[in-house]
């Protein structure tokens, strides 16, 4: 385990999971530093297909570590961690690989950004997603309020992120959230 980030690899599938389950899987600035790491490493390597970036028990992540964002509203370095949220995603995005969320649980606010960032997603039956930001005022910068609406429409964009309400995984599979509900999503992914 390195920065609460667990890897294996599955012939040309690796799995990244992140595995801070006590902390629900909260983005912490070690946990963003451990998934560049590894998405680096899956870049080059040659022998790569797919990676799949999934979470511990029953979260996939509740999203970025609250605590630190007040300790660093608080100090007034915010921004430093919006830019590194956001080097986390553009990790994800300029990867060359096909990438794939596999929601195993909760998947709120910043890890719903990360499940945005990626190329496909699919989920367990008792996944849940939720833009819970508008409830403490404010929005994570890391630019899944424009990904989101580009695959469920604006309607249902608008109602995960003004209203803070988490939906299920069968009304995330019918607003075109996610792909596929699978209780294997191992062997879905190996599938794709």
């Amino acid at each position: 385990m390195s920065n609460f980030v667990d890897t294996e690899k599955h012939g040309s599938l690796v799995i990244i999971c992140m595995n801070r389950p006590r902390e629900r899987n909260r983005l912490s600035l070690e946990m963003i530093g451990g998934l560049i790491s590894e998405l680096e490493k899956a870049s080059d390597a040659d022998d790569v297909s797919h990676v799949m970036i999934t979470g511990t028990d029953d979260v996939f992540s509740s999203g970025a570590d609250i605590r630190l964002i007040n300790e660093m509203l608080e100090n007034g370095s915010a921004q430093e961690f919006a830019a590194i949220g956001r080097s986390l995603i553009e990790a994800i995005l300029s990867l060359d690989k096909i990438t794939i969320a596999a929601v195993n649980g909760l998947c709120y606010g910043g890890g719903l950004d990360l499940a945005l960032a990626c190329d496909r997603r699919i989920a367990a039956p008792n996944a849940a997603f939720c833009h819970p930001g508008v409830n403490r005022g404010f929005i994570t910068p890391w630019g899944g309020t424009q990904r989101l609406p580009r695959l469920t429409g604006e309607a249902a964009a608008l109602e995960l992120l003004l209203t803070g309400e988490p939906i299920n995984a069968e009304k995330a599979l019918r607003i075109g959230l996610i792909e596929l509900i699978t209780d294997d999503l191992t062997a879905a992914v190996s599938a794709l």
